[in-house]
């Protein structure tokens, strides 16, 4: 048993590799100086870095992944508090049904999905747009942030919103001011997965998207020129280093929220 301890570190440190080595090739490229991606590097440039900043192109694919990825967040966080708080607050025939079918994304082919609801608006007469590219992702990230949501609201001291009430507090102030404030890391998780999983998202975004294209869209119409890889590189290596700034983030806040409700549910005295 000692010995499969001990091959149990090799093997984690195997996988990983196996797992980020293509991802950290990415990075390294960008910063080679010849558009080739091959070794040995031609050496080291930031030119492909600078010359992002001049594209203004890119730039607008940029704002209209900004401008999605703040509105889906927004959504999916409002509509997974309503959620994990129904589900982890109240018994009700068909709970488990209708929790299954909020997470049903989760477990389907994305491109099933993105292929379905491009049907039902082609069907409704809608124009594909930024609105439906929103509300596309909307309906994706919904689980992940029921998901983060619920660890939330499991465990919450009901006798607080129960003393708030005696006080004579309305049920909306309750939850203004007592339920939310113990929830607020689960929420701000919630808010930063959703925006991260928007920003990266591209098989929606390219079923949904009209004329304004987000940053994934952009990036796929540039990988048909091999002239463009190089800059490519650079700005996926620059969206790598926000997502994972952005969930390490997320990782804190929904840390904070359990070992809070761990320290509610130890008794004191």
């Amino acid at each position: 048993m000692s010995g499969r301890l001990r091959l149990l570190p090799v093997f984690v440190a195997a996988y990983l590799l196996f797992l980020y080595a293509p991802i950290l090739l990415i990075p390294i490229f960008s910063f080679n100086n010849a558009a080739s991606t091959t070794f040995p590097l031609a050496g080291f440039t930031w030119k492909w870095y600078v010359t992002l900043a001049g594209n203004t192109v890119m730039l607008d694919a940029a704002r209209n992944s900004l401008i999605v990825g703040v509105s889906v967040s927004i959504l999916a966080t409002l509509f997974g508090i309503c959620a994990a708080r129904a589900i982890t607050r109240y018994d009700f025939r068909g709970k488990r049904l209708t929790s299954g079918l909020i997470m049903a994304p989760l477990f389907l082919p994305e491109i099933i999905v993105a292929i379905s609801l491009l049907m039902i608006v082609l069907a409704m007469g809608a124009e594909l747009s930024l609105l439906t590219v929103i509300l596309g992702q909307t309906v994706f990230c919904i689980p992940y942030s029921m998901a983060v949501l619920v660890s939330g609201f499991e465990g919450f001291d009901r006798s607080l919103e129960e003393a708030s009430q005696d006080l004579g507090e309305t049920a909306f102030g309750t939850f203004r001011r007592v339920t939310l404030p113990v929830v607020a890391p689960a929420i701000l998780s919630s808010l930063l997965v959703a925006f991260t999983i928007s920003l990266d998202e591209f098989i929606l975004a390219f079923f949904l998207t009209g004329t304004q294209q987000t940053l994934p869209v952009y990036i796929w119409g540039q990988l048909r020129f091999a002239a463009k890889l190089p800059s490519v590189l650079a700005l996926g290596s620059l969206m790598l280093l926000a997502s994972v700034f952005l969930l390490t983030l997320a990782e804190i806040f929904r840390r904070r929220a359990e070992n809070r409700k761990i320290l509610q549910e130890v008794p004191h005295g």
